[in-house]
């Protein structure tokens, strides 16, 4: 027959159980609270900031105004990304994105960004204007202007050609810039 434990032991016994069950609650605490912490964080990523970590990527953009786009994710700016396709490049403008597929899990803080990060839909408009290649530009409304870009406002584009009566596209109006040449 096994002695009874003593009063001392049957003590311990009772506070190691009350120890075993806190530290068990605490850790399920925990783990609530860095789940809540991971959501409340999660609502300050941005489109971008995944764009930015998926550079050199394989993906495929629903545009606004334009449809799917399929293409290696080239570069980033500030509301704008480029898109290299099958024989086009596309730039797109991130407000006009509805879905991205095969986008990073991961993302990349603003104030981690390179400054070439930080450059407009402008700047890359006007290395076409430089360029004077032929384009298409994708209007939000499904419309489209096959042009070459003479030159780039504050807010607007300049196309046409020396044949053409220019024209003056607002950058809101705008879902995507497609290469022609």
């Amino acid at each position: 027959m096994a002695p009874n434990p003593s009063w001392d032991d049957q003590l311990f016994s009772l506070f190691d159980d009350l120890e075993g069950q806190a530290a068990a609650l605490y850790g399920l605490e925990r783990d609530a609270e860095l789940v809540d912490r991971s959501r409340a964080e999660y609502h300050q990523v941005t489109l971008d900031s995944r764009l930015v970590a998926s550079m050199g990527e394989d993906v495929a953009l629903t545009v606004a105004g334009v449809g799917r786009i399929e293409g290696e994710l080239q570069r980033i700016g500030t509301g704008w990304c480029l898109v290299s396709g099958h024989a086009q490049d596309w730039i797109v403008r991130t407000a006009r994105i509805e879905v991205v597929h095969g986008a990073s899990e991961r993302s990349v803080p603003e104030v981690a960004w390179s400054p070439l990060h930080r450059l407009g839909v402008s700047s890359a408009l006007r290395r076409l204007a430089e360029s004077q290649v032929r384009c298409v530009v994708h209007l939000l409304d499904g419309g489209q202007h096959e042009t070459v870009v003479l030159r780039v406002g504050a807010d607007f584009v300049e196309v046409g050609s020396p044949s053409d009566v220019p024209a003056l596209i607002a950058f809101d109006a705008i879902s995507a810039v497609q290469s022609r040449d």
